[in-house]
């Protein structure tokens, strides 16, 4: 028994250190929503309680729209075409949108990348490209994972 609460408690104290040393939360693209419902895919409790908070994703970057945007689409698996849909009605449950802080050289849509940025959600359209998005993260930055 105090194995297995001497393990539990290293555990804990590992994973606080994890969010202490990058100063935000990890989510993965299957925390994102909760149930589907009559009207669509709700967001789950876990989306809920980390709106405004900074927290960090790893997915594929989807080929930009242009060359020089401050945004782009993370996805869960690698795509060819940019998964963007005229409506958030259409919106598929796999994506995010990541709008830089500052500009960065966009990457390879095979190379695996972390972004990390300040978490919304809820039907949003940016004023200067008009896309709309469901879920996204603001202010943020990304880097290849090796």
């Amino acid at each position: 028994m105090k194995s297995a609460n001497a393990a539990r408690a290293i555990f804990c104290a590992a994973a606080f250190c994890a969010v202490c040393a990058f100063g935000s939360q990890p989510i993965g693209f299957d925390e994102l929503y909760g149930e589907v419902g009559v009207l669509g895919l709700s967001f789950s409790d876990k989306v809920k309680s980390l709106a405004g908070k900074k927290v960090f994703i790893d997915g594929f970057m989807a080929p930009p729209l242009k060359a020089k945007a401050n945004f782009f689409v993370l996805t869960k698996q690698p795509m060819a075409l940019c998964p963007f849909c005229s409506t958030d009605a259409d919106w598929p449950s796999d994506i995010v949108v990541v709008y830089l802080a500052k500009a960065q050289t966009f990457t390879q849509n095979n190379a695996v990348i972390r972004a990390e940025g300040v978490l919304e959600y809820g039907s949003w359209t940016d004023d200067q490209s008009g896309f709309v998005s469901q879920l996204r993260l603001k202010e943020a930055t990304f880097w290849t994972l090796k």
